[in-house]
């Protein structure tokens, strides 16, 4: 008798599928943060990379010239023959209104970029294909496309420079995702002013450039406590604190279009305010968003252009573009006086959790956090203005009023750091 035997098949049943299903879904969603934090370490890691590629350049350039790049420095065509104003838009020079970063491209494998900025350069981006003439100048316009000219109206020439467009990757964090217009070249590191803000914006010379007033030329030294001071010549002879315990430049987040108030400062017309209380824009209502603290208030009005945001102009010496200074802590809220053309209190900030990255004088690069200590942030900054009767906290020649966080900004404070920080 012959008995025929059925098969059965192997497979799984619909309840064991969604099971494993369920269990991938678990898993996935366990690894996904691991993955995430592991990207941000690879991209942190690469953005200090850059500033030390920075640091190296800066090094390499006062080894070279036996001082540092300076902050606002160029071309001038000053005075009554026709150069207008230094916050004035121009074709004809930049208005010493060119950031650290332009002298530093050769340092920084950008040499061709440096060749099309310091020799005579005729492309012009708002008209392709046709030759410029005249040319631009040497060391090219003034790299901003606010619309102060005559007649009023955007400035298109200066966006049309190609330079000033260029994007260099040694200066972009890529934990920032920052890109395109309204900004032009952008740039995530800033030179760091120190733990104060007067004269910040035109230094020691005339508002035409004509001259150096000796009046704000012997404030200055008083209140230019950076590595950096604006149109003055600064080197690492200057920097009494020693190297290792002075901030060269700080990391900025770049500006996204969301009124965060980290990348799009608060304005107003009045210096004294600010210089007065560095918290004025955020205790001043309407001020910052009670729902969102990091963000300003949607009823305020008075923030600066979408063209002026953090980190929008590599080429600028502009307080928004790249200055960084230590009155208030990493990623505080910016306050300007006179918009992008002036002074205020620029902290550094970045897209990193918890902290940004600093450049020290000696090029190492150092992760400070938030919490850093800060002193007492409602103090006004250091003055020297003659006939100006302060306290003695806000003389010249007295300690930070900002704690650690504004000692490591000041380059000759005779601060002596125990340990690391």
């Amino acid at each position: 008798m012959c008995v025929r035997l059925r098969s059965r098949r192997a497979g799984f049943t619909l309840v064991e599928l969604l099971v494993v299903i369920a269990i991938i879904g678990v898993m996935v969603g366990l690894l996904l943060p691991a993955v995430q934090a592991a990207r941000e370490a690879a991209r942190r890691m690469s953005c200090g990379n850059n500033f030390k590629q920075i640091g190296l350049g800066i090094h390499n350039y006062h080894a070279a010239y036996d001082q540092l790049p300076m902050h606002n420095a160029g071309t001038r065509t000053a005075g009554a023959s026709g150069g207008g104003l230094w916050y004035d838009a121009s074709d004809r020079s930049n208005h010493m209104r060119l950031s650290i970063l332009v002298g530093l491209t050769p340092f920084i494998e950008q040499q061709a970029l440096w060749e099309q900025i310091s020799n005579p350069n005729t492309i012009n981006l708002a008209n392709p294909g046709t030759v410029r003439v005249p040319a631009w100048p040497s060391m090219g316009p003034t790299p901003t496309d606010e619309p102060n000219v005559s007649p009023v109206g955007p400035n298109a020439r200066n966006t049309a420079y190609a330079p000033w467009m260029t994007e260099i990757a040694t200066l972009r964090c890529p934990s920032d995702p920052g890109r395109g217009l309204p900004a032009m070249g952008r740039t995530n590191y800033g030179a760091c002013l120190g733990d104060n803000m007067d004269l910040h914006d035109v230094g020691p010379y005339s508002t035409s450039l004509a001259t150096i007033r000796t009046d704000r030329a012997s404030e200055l030294r008083a209140t230019g406590r950076g590595v950096f001071v604006t149109r003055t010549r600064t080197g690492f002879r200057d920097i009494l604190d020693g190297l290792a315990n002075t901030i060269m430049a700080g990391e900025i987040a770049t500006d996204l279009g969301d009124r965060d108030s980290r990348t799009l400062a608060r304005s107003q017309t009045s210096f004294r305010p600010i210089m007065d209380n560095p918290l004025w824009c955020r205790v001043t209502a309407p001020g910052l968003d009670p729902l969102r603290p990091r963000f300003w208030n949607p009823s305020l009005t008075r923030v600066l252009p979408a063209n002026q945001g953090r980190g929008f102009r590599w080429a600028s010496g502009g307080v928004a573009s790249t200055v960084m200074n230590t009155i208030l802590p990493p990623n505080s809220e910016l306050c300007f006086t006179f918009e992008e053309d002036g002074y205020g209190v620029a902290p550094p900030s970045s897209r990193h959790q918890g902290g940004v990255h600093v450049l020290m004088g000696d090029g190492a690069v150092k992760f400070i956090t938030d919490s850093i200590e800060a002193g007492n942030s409602s103090i006004g900054v250091i003055r020297a203005q003659a006939g100006l009767v302060l306290p003695p906290e806000r003389t010249a020649g007295a300690a930070s009023a900002y704690g650690l966080w504004g000692a490591l900004g000041t380059k000759s404070g005779r601060e002596v750091l125990n340990g690391d920080f």
